[in-house]
């Protein structure tokens, strides 16, 4: 959508300007900020919008959020005297925007911010996680143009709705993910985000159902949680008959609008949803992109997975991941429940992600490529719990451009189903066969600026042939796809290696060239024309006379 919107486009990068321009340049800093802004304004457009449904008939009799007064936290436990009851009417976005500038910046910090961050009510997650949350917006010419800004962004956001028939709500998370898309440093620890449509990719290759409990023990802004919740929407959607729902810019067919699903129906997908993440900034990113999206308590917390204070095992249906690379963890700190003897963060994760999962649950992981060949004991040992112990239905490897400008990192997506728990005796090792698919373009540009490219690269491509992935049927190795038995995956000579390459057959094409006399002749005709042999001869220095001399040597 926002490929073809280039007004809503210069309207985001006129917003990072002023950030920029206002002192704001760490662009993690900027997005949170953006967000508290966007949030205020959301909320606003979303409680009018209820009151106006509830007036109207079309939906139960709604409260709005901005009814009665606010106490502010710190003055509740004071004698009711002396509390200073706000008129929540004065907190709403479009009474606030009319204030002057001073004033417009101290009722935002002083009341609007801490009532934002109180919305929940003081058992809430989102609350609990709001609570170190600061606002830094520090000039008040600032907070107007970028108030002035966001407001003209929602106006775009309503026409490109009206005319192009598309969600608001899905318009309006596609501009979030716009803001998230900034992000264009690799974190610490290797954190990168995932393209929207590599999470599309694997939603499909997973296809989550309502009810499936879903995690993603790496979660950063919450892409994989967001990609499995709109995957399931968009089903139940269709199969309550919804209609004119387009393909993307990438072929998935997507919506994150909910109105399909019964009150029933969404609250089993709101309670199915778990995050985890050790940056406090990034878990505040994924509760407010996921809220966004219209998920209202989203289950994301600040949590260490790999770490000792954390329990949980065969937990979940579904883990869709893109753990942090190249970092390590301290040993004394690593969950004893990990049997790896490593200390390496790709291979931990990919064992901790085996663990959650329930039996008979599916992950779709994405991991370095030297996961897949690594000589070390960890890494073939982990291989091998991925081959006995799961199911290994796939190996899919990208292009090394697939996560620029943040990393040029050559990565694989691994897809498996959990058979025998970490403690059972393995009877028969669970994989038969693994289907590899060697993906050489993604829809996108593999350079840094990632251009749009015509079609959809390989992507719809993979999840059909997935699908239909048959052992008998898939034997060339000389195409893109092909399976491979456990049997020769786990024999002597290939020792459980699962680089695609190892297994591919390169094909090599017989090239019949002219006999050097007739090139050179060639060569001799375009540099002077038709000539005849007596005139050639008279030629005593430059290239002809070389290339005629050679002519003479080659016989």
């Amino acid at each position: 959508m926002l490929q073809n919107n280039p007004e809503l486009k210069s309207k985001i990068d006129q917003l990072w300007n002023k950030f920029w321009s206002g002192g704001i340049s760490n662009p993690l800093t900027a997005i949170e900020q953006i967000t508290y802004l966007l949030f205020m304004k959301r909320l606003d457009e979303l409680d009018q919008k209820r009151q106006a449904d509830a007036r109207d008939g079309w939906s139960d009799p709604y409260q709005s959020k901005f009814e009665g007064t606010w106490i502010p936290p710190e003055e509740r436990n004071w004698p009711v005297a002396e509390q200073r009851p706000i008129d929540k009417r004065t907190l709403r976005w479009s009474e606030f925007k009319r204030m002057q500038a001073e004033e417009m910046l101290q009722h935002v910090q002083g009341k609007v911010f801490p009532f934002l961050k109180d919305l929940n009510g003081a058992e809430s997650n989102f609350t609990h996680h709001m609570k170190n949350a600061v606002f830094i917006i520090p000039k008040p010419a600032l907070l107007v143009e970028a108030v002035k800004t966001i407001d003209e962004i929602f106006e775009v956001m309503e026409k490109d709705s009206r005319e192009n028939g598309q969600a608001f709500q899905d318009i309006q998370g596609d501009v979030y993910e716009m803001l998230l898309a900034e992000i264009a440093t690799a974190g610490k620890n290797g954190q990168f985000r995932t393209p929207r449509h590599i999470i599309k990719l694997m939603a499909e290759l997973v296809q989550p159902q309502l009810g499936h409990k879903i995690a993603d023990p790496a979660c950063g802004t919450g892409g994989f949680l967001l990609g499995a919740y709109q995957y399931v929407v968009t089903q139940l959607a269709i199969k309550a008959g919804t209609k004119n729902l387009e393909p993307d810019e990438d072929g998935f067919v997507r919506t994150s609008v909910a109105a399909a699903l019964t009150e029933k129906a969404q609250t089993i997908l709101q309670e199915s949803l778990y995050g985890y993440d050790i940056d406090a900034t990034m878990v505040r990113l994924g509760l407010m992109n996921l809220m966004m999206h219209g998920i209202d308590e989203p289950h994301i917390d600040y949590q260490d997975t790999l770490s000792k204070s954390y329990y949980e095992e065969a937990e979940y249906d579904i883990v869709l991941a893109n753990p942090p690379f190249t970092g390590s963890i301290d040993k004394g700190d690593i969950n004893e429940n990990l049997q790896l003897s490593t200390t390496k963060t790709e291979l931990l994760f990919v064992e901790n992600i085996y663990r959650l999962l329930k039996k008979g649950g599916t992950a779709c992981v994405i991991v370095p490529q030297g996961v897949l060949f690594g000589s070390g004991g960890a890494f073939r040992t982990l291989r091998q719990l991925l081959v006995e112990r799961c199911d290994l239905k796939a190996v899919i490897t990208l292009p090394s451009g697939v996560f620029k400008p943040y990393a040029g990192v050559s990565t694989a997506i691994l897809l498996f189903t959990k058979v025998w728990g970490a403690k059972d005796k393995v009877a028969k090792p669970a994989t038969e066969h693994v289907w590899f698919y060697e993906m050489v373009a993604d829809g996108y540009s593999l350079d840094d600026k990632r251009t749009k490219q015509e079609g959809y690269g390989d992507l719809q491509d993979i999840i059909a042939k997935y699908h239909a992935r048959d052992a008998a049927a898939d034997a060339d190795r000389t195409t893109n796809c092909f399976m491979v038995s456990r049997t020769e995956i786990a024999d002597e000579k290939n020792n459980f290696d699962l680089s695609l390459s190892r297994y591919k057959e390169d094909v090599f094409e017989e090239v019949h060239y002219d006999a050097p006399g007739v090139i050179l002749d060639r060569l001799i005709q375009a540099e002077v024309g038709d000539v005849d042999e007596t005139e050639l001869a008279k030629v005593q220095s430059g290239i002809v006379r070389e290339l005629l001399a050679l002519k003479e040597m080659v016989g």
